[in-house]
């Protein structure tokens, strides 16, 4: 009986190695990537904040004619500079929680562009790159940040509020030009609820 049992055993054990042959192997279709799960908690969080604040800088840097573009009050920058700003602090907060800035985004670069369609271009790459490196950031990772000791949770939370906070100030630029915001327009045309 125990040389039967061997036996099957073995004669299992072969069949198994047969099906995992190389020859097999590849004729096995792929396997089907899995996408990547959607992020949660903070990193979702801070996602969704900066998205909020991309779709609606991207929509006032359409909706600003280019001659517009030079406006400023007194004192201030310039339409097109603070596009800019918002792109140069997009590069630099995702450099904060790890990643690369590319080359050609530094804040003298950008600060000279002044051309609707590239600030938009430019505007649309940095969100690009800020939504990645919050993706793959560590919130928990112990960093310096403005001097002291901090984690990345700060960097992002500082990245977003950045964002919304000049696009309050670019808000007031349309505001003073005429110019109403492109969401506050739709608002206005959707019909009343009861």
């Amino acid at each position: 009986m125990r040389c039967t049992c061997r036996i099957i055993v073995a004669a299992l054990v072969a069949v198994g190695l047969a099906e995992l042959s190389p020859s097999a192997l590849a004729q096995s279709p792929p396997a089907t990537p899995q996408a990547a799960p959607a992020p949660v908690g903070l990193k979702a969080d801070i996602t969704r904040s900066i998205e909020d604040a991309e779709k609606k800088l991207i929509a006032l840097a359409e909706k600003f004619p280019q001659e517009k573009y030079a406006w400023h009050p007194e004192g201030a920058r310039t339409t097109a500079e603070v596009f800019m700003h918002v792109a140069s602090g997009n590069y630099a907060y995702a450099g904060g929680m790890g990643a690369t800035r590319p080359e050609g985004t530094a804040g003298d670069v950008l600060s000279k562009i002044t051309d609707k369609a590239q600030v938009i271009d430019a505007l649309k790459k940095s969100f690009a790159h800020i939504k990645s490196a919050v993706a793959n950031s560590d919130p928990d990772k112990a960093i310096k940040f403005r001097g002291r000791e901090s984690a990345i949770r700060e960097v992002l939370i500082n990245a977003a509020t950045h964002c919304h906070e000049h696009m309050g100030q670019l808000i007031a630029y349309a505001r003073v030009n005429g110019i109403v915001p492109p969401w506050s327009e739709e608002a206005a045309r959707a019909p009343a609820k009861n």
